[in-house]
């Protein structure tokens, strides 16, 4: 037998090469896009800027080798860039053994994180896998299994942080499912299902018997805030992604990227008349929020969970910003332990990439009684508390019409340290509402003119008392005081936020020290 050339060399890469782009084959293909996914390298296509593909690791193999092929171990990892800017790519390969996860595969994913945290640009995950590979994972193989939580969840060493998202685009289970309870935002598709494990091993666990939508899918996601949206296709997805990543910077050390400023969709004269002022006549934030930030720029994060809180990325004159409103059509805007922690984790994700926070206040106070302490208020309410507090980005606030007790610390009140804090002329202020704060403060005063000259006695000192409640929790006395720094009008509210953001930010760099 001659000795090779590098001509045959060379052919005998091209031909690994190409075997390993081949995925789950011609069958595999098929039968993954019968269920209405796309293959993970047209995935990629959708998602990246053409001809910007760098891969590595397209010649991995499992370590286990049986007789069907498997490309690349089941996932995909490159480089590539997203409007112009670098990101790494971990694509789950379902069309190969579903996608499920081995220790070469494990390896893989864990070098492209490596890399991209080492040299600070985003990660995007496509997750679409169902667990980990039997026998690949059994035994001791699991124990061994090439997975370093100090890498794999977040960057532990010190240097800046990156953001990462992720599209669940199919059943994502085991892994899958770990990465993306690593993202920053999470996009689903109608048809995918996210969980820990997926339904066999459930129903072997506990003898549960679940589809996957049942187990995990959008409505589930939504509502315990594993997933921040749904869209209908996967090309939605990764213009989801896409969206999301151009309010961050590339990662933690490096300010967020400005846009050209664009005025409100809504005329900001309105907000004059948007809001009621009936402390119990319900309106959508939304409307105030579309009057305060720019036109095409309002991306929401995680409606559905908490959903008496709104969050959402957006900008100001161009400037990127986060912000948290109440939502009084939604239980008047009281805050439960699920809207604490999607606000918990909103403002970790706006000050970690230098985003300023402004707070729009119409919030009742926080829940009470059993269900709230069932879920954890307290603790939900503290963790809030401090990280507001700690927050080092710009936190700018407005009281649009009332902020009660907690309620108010929760949405970045004068003891949380904001850099500005705003009230409208209907704004209240206060402990509690007048008419539950008087009730309760004065109840013996109340039962005892009752006592002495009956129901008109009471309902007359009642009124009374309501009159000098209500006049403490106006707005002129907390600017007296200086518990805030202006009463402003409505239809100045977006003037004012843009230059109290500026002096906010000041000269330095707009980066969190």
């Amino acid at each position: 037998m001659s000795d090779p050339t590098m001509e045959s060399r060379i052919a005998e890469l091209r031909a690994r090469q190409a075997r390993a782009r081949e995925m789950g084959g011609e069958e595999g293909l098929k039968k993954h896009r019968a269920s209405g996914r796309l293959p993970v390298r047209e995935r990629v296509e959708l998602l990246i800027d053409e001809d910007s593909w760098f891969e590595i690791g397209a010649l991995a193999l499992p370590e286990l080798r049986i007789a069907k092929h498997v490309p690349g171990d089941a996932v995909v990892t490159g480089f590539a860039r997203l409007d112009g800017r670098n990101i790494g790519v971990v694509g789950i390969d379902s069309s190969v053994l579903a996608g499920t996860t081995a220790p070469i595969s494990m390896r893989k994913q864990g070098r492209l994180i490596e890399i991209a945290q080492k040299n600070g640009f985003p990660i995007v995950l496509l997750c679409d896998a169902d667990g980990g590979r039997i026998p690949d994972v059994m035994g001791w193989r699991f124990s061994q299994l090439p997975l370093d939580f100090k890498t794999f969840l977040k960057r532990t060493d010190g240097g800046p942080l990156v953001p990462r998202a992720a599209a669940v685009l199919g059943p994502s289970y085991g892994d899958s499912a770990l990465h993306a309870s690593t993202a920053h935002f999470v996009v689903m598709t109608r048809t995918s299902s996210i969980a820990l494990v997926g339904p066999s091993i459930v129903e072997q666990a506990t003898g549960e018997v679940l589809t996957d939508r049942e187990l995990g899918g959008p409505e589930k996601a939504l509502a315990n805030g594993n997933a921040h949206m749904v869209v209908d296709s996967e090309a939605d997805a990764m213009n989801a992604i896409a969206a999301f990543l151009s309010f961050l910077p590339a990662n933690s050390a490096l300010p967020a990227p400005v846009a050209p400023p664009r005025p409100p969709r809504v005329a900001p004269a309105e907000l004059d008349q948007i809001v009621p002022l009936g402390q119990k006549s319900g309106y959508d934030m939304r409307r105030v929020i579309e009057a305060i930030a720019d036109d095409a720029s309002i991306m929401p994060w995680a409606d559905e969970w908490g959903g008496s809180l709104l969050t959402c990325l957006a900008r100001l004159d161009g400037q990127p910003i986060g912000i948290v409103a109440n939502q009084p059509i939604v239980r008047a805007g009281a805050l439960d332990a699920a809207a604490l922690t999607k606000e918990t984790d909103f403002v970790d994700l706006c000050d970690t990439f230098n985003i300023p926070l402004l707070f729009l206040h119409d919030v009742p106070g926080l829940m009470v009684g059993s269900e709230a302490e069932r879920t954890g208020i307290l603790k939900a309410y503290e963790k809030l508390a401090l990280r507001i507090s700690t927050a080092e980005v710009p936190k700018l606030g407005v009281v649009i019409r009332k902020a009660y007790g907690g309620g108010h610390f929760a949405m970045g009140g004068r003891p949380l340290h904001p850099d500005f804090l705003f009230a409208w002329p209907s704004a209240e202020l206060g402990f509690m509402a007048p008419e539950t704060g008087v009730r309760t403060v004065y109840r013996r005063k109340l039962d005892d003119a009752f006592a002495a000259g009956g129901a008109e006695a009471r309902d007359r000192l009642l009124a009374e008392l309501e009159v000098e409640w209500t006049a403490e929790s106006e707005p002129w006395e907390a600017a007296a005081h200086l518990a805030i720094d202006d009463v402003i009008e409505p239809s100045q509210t977006r003037s004012i936020l843009i230059q109290a953001l500026n002096f906010a930010w000041g000269e330095a760099q707009r980066v969190r020290p």
